[in-house]
């Protein structure tokens, strides 16, 4: 019944049996009555012969929107079983397409509203530990009685606290850039000498007080963002120094060949603990020698600007002890 129902079929039959009609007419007024009778039945079979069609086309379509409601309410997937050839297969392949993609879209939003809820956790947490210890030692200046010396200590603590949530937080916008995709990276040909030697010249001092030597030696060049590039590093060679001892050395090379550029930071700490290899670059990890003022954010975001200019970074250990990371920037064209 839904098939009459469709103003389309209506009107298209009304035409052949308009057009059967008129053509009987002319046969018989100008062949005889075989003529009339031949045309006549000949219209009405070409008529039966096209709505025939036309019901196989409709039910088609039909079997099709009933698969795409399916899709919709139930999230089965639709198959491709029975395909033959014709617009209104081709049509149908399209279609079908187009829900699998639009589903994939949908799982991929998923995915991310997970994610975001959880990086939102991890914030969350982080962010608790320092603002815990905060609200504590306000309370202990408001206390009667305080000395100026113990004041003094209590503000040095507060303003330590101070210190890390401010660079957590600049750590999570630069990420939050990084993951939203509006940093453009720079592509312009950078020394490797001068790269390093702005990464590294901020954490001069603080090696000295660690009694630590950080060393570096490079030549050449590569293709890409100096200054997030500088990010990536400075925040490596941070990272090794929290984990290497008084009178150990943290040293950076840096060498250009055909293929790649590569730079090569090692220490002579404490090394990577085996069950933290996989995991060192994940954020908000944080391994089994990791320090109580480490968040597990400089690694991801280290990773995170390398991988975005298409290049590599991989963490080991030294056979001699320590660890060594391996950053390699690949050339377009050989």
């Amino acid at each position: 019944m839904g098939f009459w129902r469709n103003a389309e079929v209506r009107r298209a039959l009304l035409w052949h049996l308009t057009a059967a009609g008129i053509l009987t007419a002319a046969a018989f007024a100008l062949g005889g009555r075989k003529a009339g009778w031949l045309v006549l039945a000949a219209g009405l079979v070409m008529t039966c012969i096209s709505m025939l069609t036309t019901w196989l086309r409709y039910r088609r379509i039909a079997r099709l929107a009933g698969e795409i409601d399916t899709l919709l309410h139930t999230g089965c997937e639709i198959g491709f079983a029975g395909q033959t050839e014709g617009e209104l297969a081709v049509l149908e392949t399209e279609i079908r397409k187009m829900t699998l993609r639009l589903r994939e879209q949908s799982e991929r939003l998923t995915v991310e509203k997970q994610y975001l809820a959880d990086s939102l956790a991890d914030v969350s947490h982080q962010l608790r530990t320092p603002l815990t210890s905060m609200h504590l030692l306000v309370s202990l200046l408001q206390e009667p009685g305080v000395s100026a010396e113990r004041r003094s200590t209590l503000l040095q603590e507060l303003h330590g606290l101070l210190s890390r949530i401010d660079w957590l937080v600049t750590a999570l916008l630069k990420l939050s850039k990084l993951d939203a995709d509006v940093v453009n990276m720079r592509q312009d040909p950078v020394e490797l000498q001068k790269l390093l030697h702005d990464a590294c010249e901020p954490l001069q001092i603080a090696a000295e007080l660690r009694e630590q030597t950080l060393s570096v030696k490079a030549q050449g060049s590569f293709t890409g963002d100096a200054e997030w590039t500088g990010e990536a590093i400075g925040n490596i060679v941070k990272n090794c120094m929290e984990h290497t001892p008084a009178g150990g050395r943290i040293t950076i090379n840096a060498q250009e060949n055909p293929l790649y550029s590569e730079i090569l930071i090692e220490d002579t700490g404490t090394g990577i603990d085996r069950a933290d290899l996989p995991h060192i670059f994940e954020r908000f990890y944080k391994g089994a020698h990791s320090s109580e003022s480490s968040y597990g954010i400089g690694l991801a975001l280290a990773r995170t600007i390398i991988t975005r200019q298409g290049g590599t970074v991989k963490a080991e250990n030294v056979p001699d002890g320590g660890a060594r990371f391996t950053i390699r920037f690949y050339k377009g064209a050989v």
